[in-house]
């Protein structure tokens, strides 16, 4: 595989941004194997976003020879108060995660944060030498990668989440980093500072948010009036009814996907659309929506531009488009379910915290 083909399969969709792209070249050209990884908080079960899409990323590295590394960032879900902020249930759920991962993304290396840290002196000198060269006004502005405001009465510690995030990446010794749009700015961080400390800047490479199944929102997550919709609206398990679990039976997905807000002829922030660009189209060259052969019968697009621009001409009525996404959606996640139905006793750390 050459280096054009390496770069389509990192800058594919659900890829948003690369910064950059030029730099991302010029690695592929001198590394032959460069090491990349995502970090994962702990909390709830696994839905569409935090395992399929993250997934689909991460086996596009794979298959343009990335060496793929997924951090369970326990101490970050700790610190973000996830699973009630019990470190033993956080523990627990993380054999959860890794079993996940272990059977979505075969061949990457899965660690957790409290492994990386343990006995390692150099991370320590190198998170006290981030803070260093990093105001608190910049932090506080990173603090919306932990999905907080910053007018939220926070502990002390969750101040030390950004710069932990940075550490990490210093700790791992990367080439490319990896996450969802909302943690940008933790990666442009890590970019203006590295260079400071004489330390290698990775690449950043960000793919879209999915959204959530309810009409979007703007909570005021972000100054950017744009991101902070996409953040406040992404697909979140606190809200089960605005998210499609990887457990969701073939009726349950179908019942919240026909639910979902799909205003006819818009395509801008349309939850049911995204799943396909992001979802469907990643892994089908074709989808077929079924109609009967009074409205025209069934319809096949070869792209999700093809898809958008019949759905915005109103040629594609939302009813069918849902249950057409219902049908693609049910494919995919099946074999995920199936693995975990002699797996139950590790869903019980999320008992309570549905």
């Amino acid at each position: 595989m050459d280096v054009t083909e390496r770069i389509e399969l990192i800058t594919r969709p659900p890829t948003e941004e690369v910064v950059t792209e030029g730099e991302l070249r010029e690695l592929l050209e001198t590394e032959a194997r460069p090491k990349h990884y995502i970090g994962l908080e702990i909390s709830g079960k696994l839905h569409l976003g935090s395992l399929i899409v993250n997934g689909f990323k991460i086996n596009d590295f794979l298959k343009a020879g990335v060496r793929t590394t997924i951090l369970l960032a326990d101490w970050h879900s700790y610190i973000n108060e996830k699973l009630g902020g019990d470190w033993d249930r956080i523990r627990k759920a993380g054999r959860y995660y890794e079993e996940a991962f272990r059977f979505f993304c075969e061949g990457s290396r899965i660690i957790y944060g409290s492994d990386l840290y343990r006995g390692n002196d150099e991370y320590w000198e190198n998170l006290v030498k981030i803070c260093r060269h990093v105001s608190l006004a910049r932090i506080t502005r990173c603090l919306t990668i932990m999905g907080r405001s910053k007018k939220e009465r926070l502990s002390f510690a969750q101040y030390l989440y950004p710069p932990m995030q940075a550490s990490d990446i210093k700790a791992l010794d990367l080439d490319i980093v990896h996450a969802g749009m909302d943690q940008r700015k933790v990666h442009m961080l890590v970019r203006d500072v590295f260079p400071k400390l004489g330390w290698k800047v990775p690449v950043a490479v960000h793919h879209s948010l999915l959204l959530g199944l309810e009409p979007p929102r703007m909570l005021g997550l972000e100054e950017d009036e744009a991101m902070d919709l996409v953040v406040s609206s992404k697909m979140s398990k606190s809200k089960p009814q605005n998210c499609i679990f990887i457990h969701d039976d073939e009726e349950t997905l179908r019942k919240k996907v026909l639910k979902a807000w799909c205003p006819e002829r818009v395509s801008e922030n349309n939850p049911i659309l995204e799943m396909a660009r992001l979802i469907i189209f990643h892994e089908f060259d074709e989808f077929v929506v079924e109609r009967p052969s009074k409205y025209g019968g069934d319809v096949t697009f070869g792209s999700f531009e093809e898809l958008r621009r019949e759905y915005e001409k109103g040629a594609v009525h939302p009813k069918d488009l849902k249950e057409a996404v219902a049908r693609y959606l049910n494919r995919i996640i099946d074999p995920v379910r199936r693995h975990f139905e002699n797996k139950k006793e590790l869903l019980e750390p999320f008992e309570g915290y549905e």
